[in-house]
């Protein structure tokens, strides 16, 4: 099994012991306000099962549960890309906000970095950051990705219309 660590944070296989946990987690409104809709609300026990069994079919494995301390806190993944891009990623992840401000989705996301960058073979990873969302962009900042622009009214949201935030890092 794949496991990529730091000091008391790893990335590791999600497994289907993950499956309460996840739900739990992942059944929050705050976090879904961070995220793509196709990501569930309300989230269920099933919605966890599915989304185990559909990393658990991923080769390479680009979907990792994060573990801090030893306990599951949250997601993080690669959306590989193709044709032209097919040595960039998109980059995604979500903490459980009972673990909000410790560090581990900076953390989280170097180590998704050194993966898909040594593991991988990628020459460039991305991401888009609502707005609002300080959080994830200064998370983005401390990894080392560039700011590379503003997509203005790109994002529809809770059925408001806001920016979407451009960040990007590329292999050195």
């Amino acid at each position: 099994m794949l496991a990529l660590k730091k000091e008391n944070i790893k990335l590791r296989e999600l497994k289907l012991a993950d499956k309460t946990k996840l739900t739990s987690l992942a059944n929050n409104k705050n976090i879904w306000n961070n995220v793509r809709d196709f990501f569930p609300s309300p989230y269920t026990e099933n919605d966890a099962i599915h989304f185990i069994e559909l990393c658990n079919k991923e080769d390479p494995k680009i979907t990792f549960a994060i573990e801090f301390c030893n306990e599951f806190v949250g997601v993080t993944g690669l959306v590989l890309q193709s044709d032209i891009y097919r040595k960039s990623a998109e980059i995604g992840y979500w903490i459980g906000e009972p673990h909000w401000n410790k560090g581990i989705a900076t953390e989280a996301v170097n180590l998704m970095i050194r993966y898909g960058f040594e593991n991988l073979k990628l020459n460039r990873i991305f991401t888009g950051v609502f707005e609002h969302n300080r959080a994830s962009q200064r998370v983005l900042e401390k990894c080392g990705f560039i700011h590379e622009g503003i997509f203005e009214h790109a994002i529809i949201k809770n059925n408001k219309l806001i920016n979407e935030y451009r960040y990007g890092i590329a292999k050195q």
